[in-house]
């Protein structure tokens, strides 16, 4: 088994990691899905897949403010996910307000 040693600081960044890894992931997932409903709402459809832009650019037909956010939501995921920089208070509160407005748009298409 390989290890590696722990110092204080690769505590505090993995533990900072971990708290933002819980923070950003609602945010995403929330995002992802508000996406797929709308895709369904109006097109019938959403991607199922690996490939984020295929998700945008199917969401863009729909609406491309929606499209935007979703690609703002999955840019802060990879960030948080396979960077080494943490994401910025003020990318959190954009995370929520994209996601906020992808899960309303999602509930008012679904609801006509």
């Amino acid at each position: 088994m390989r290890t590696k040693r722990c110092s204080p600081d690769v505590l505090r960044g993995r533990l900072a990691k971990a708290e933002q890894f819980w923070e950003v992931a609602l945010c995403v997932h929330a995002g992802i899905a508000a996406a797929d409903a709308l895709c369904c709402a109006g097109l019938g459809e959403h991607a199922q897949g690996e490939k984020h832009d295929d998700a945008v650019q199917l969401l863009a037909k729909v609406d491309v403010e929606a499209s935007r956010a979703l690609r703002a939501l999955l840019g802060l995921k990879t960030k948080a996910g396979y960077s080494h920089t943490s994401a910025t208070a003020d990318e959190f509160k954009r995370a929520g307000r994209n996601a906020e407005a992808l899960v309303m748009q999602a509930r008012r298409r679904a609801a006509s």
